[in-house]
């Protein structure tokens, strides 16, 4: 629960956060008498806004906040950075907004919400109150799961769902799509996500895909899109931390790419703390592979790039479980992303090479 004091009057709501942020401890009610300054301050401060002006002159606070807020200095480190980062997310998760029942907005030209709230926290819920950068956030993700991510190796659009790591980038895709198969019998995608990478083995002519992963939105996201595709004869979407039982002769594991700590539910598709998945994956591929089988472990060189993996270090994971390297393809990015020059992991990506690994027992 979240309690403020308006009109002289104790409220209370329902505390609403996608990412999982705490409620803050104290809460005043602002409105578009509210200036920028005087709202970045309280923020910094600690004090949330629960807003109850106009939507669109909540919005460009929200953005004229973002603005007072303070970059890492430049050269000071990826670690630095994402701090930096961090501590903007908390102070823009500063401005509230209310929730009626059923996720309507009650305040002016408010958007109809009703369905991109549903899509993560159910048809029905009570009154609530939450960060409005997060209600952003998920009009964007609803937008994308609408539209869909259009995958050239599939020839087909993939819809993501909020909080499963969208397939914009198509190179790695690529990678999977054109790599020579060791069979066509049986193969499972471990960590699937949205499900692209076993959409494109069973579309290559893969007879059965088990698809596994531990996020639960992920299975359900991955099984929305084996349906919209077709695959439901081909694919089966299981949640699993990693192997489903058995053996097959293809194995396929797309990771998170850097081994650091996620700062928030959404950074899971990206951050694995101490190389979790791909220790894990390493570990017990040579357990779960068919004696003339391969695993595809699809990784970039960021980590190595920022100095969050050493050089050598992956080959000796390699050789500690056990596995050969058969082969190696790699490709490098097909487009440069807008960002700030002075953010180590955007200049790194200016270099990134991703390389689709054949490992063998």
């Amino acid at each position: 629960m979240i309690r403020w004091t308006e009109a002289g009057q104790e409220r209370s709501a329902v505390w609403r956060s996608a990412l999982g942020a705490p409620p803050p401890g104290r809460v005043i009610v602002a409105d578009d008498g509210m200036n920028a300054a005087t709202a970045y301050r309280l923020a910094c401060e600690g004090t949330a806004l629960l807003w109850r002006g106009d939507f669109h002159n909540g919005r460009r606070l929200l953005t004229a906040m973002g603005r007072r807020c303070k970059p890492a200095e430049p050269g000071s480190g990826f670690h630095r950075h994402r701090q930096a980062r961090s501590r903007r997310a908390r102070t823009l998760g500063m401005l509230l907004i209310p929730y009626a029942e059923d996720h309507v907005v009650p305040l002016r030209r408010a958007p109809d919400v009703r369905l991109a709230c549903a899509e993560v926290h159910g048809p029905h819920a009570p009154p609530a109150v939450g960060p409005l950068r997060e209600l952003l956030g998920l009009i964007g993700a609803h937008e994308w799961r609408k539209k869909g991510v259009y995958v050239p190796a599939l020839g087909a659009r993939v819809h993501p769902h909020h909080g499963v790591f969208s397939p914009t980038r198509s190179e790695y895709v690529d990678l999977v799509a054109q790599a020579p198969l060791p069979g066509d019998r049986l193969a499972f995608d471990v960590g699937t996500g949205t499900g692209v990478l076993a959409a494109v083995l069973a579309r290559r002519g893969v007879r059965r895909v088990v698809a596994t992963d531990l996020d639960e939105r992920a299975v359900a996201c991955a099984r929305d899109n084996v349906a919209r595709l077709g695959l439901e004869d081909r694919v089966e979407v299981v949640p699993a931390d990693l192997f489903p039982p058995g053996r097959a002769p293809l194995i396929v594991c797309n990771p998170p790419w850097l081994p650091a700590k996620p700062l928030s539910p959404l950074d899971h598709a990206v951050y694995d703390p101490g190389g979790r998945m791909l220790r894990g994956f390493l570990d017990g591929l040579a357990g779960h592979l068919e004696p003339a089988g391969e695993g595809w472990l699809v990784l970039s060189d960021l980590a190595e790039r920022l100095g969050l993996r050493g050089k050598g270090e992956l080959a000796a994971e390699f050789e500690r479980a056990g596995l050969r390297v058969a082969g190696r393809v790699d490709v490098a990015p097909r487009h440069r992303r807008a960002g700030d020059a002075d953010d180590p992991l955007h200049a790194a990506r200016a270099a990134e090479v991703t390389s689709l690994w054949r490992l063998t027992r």
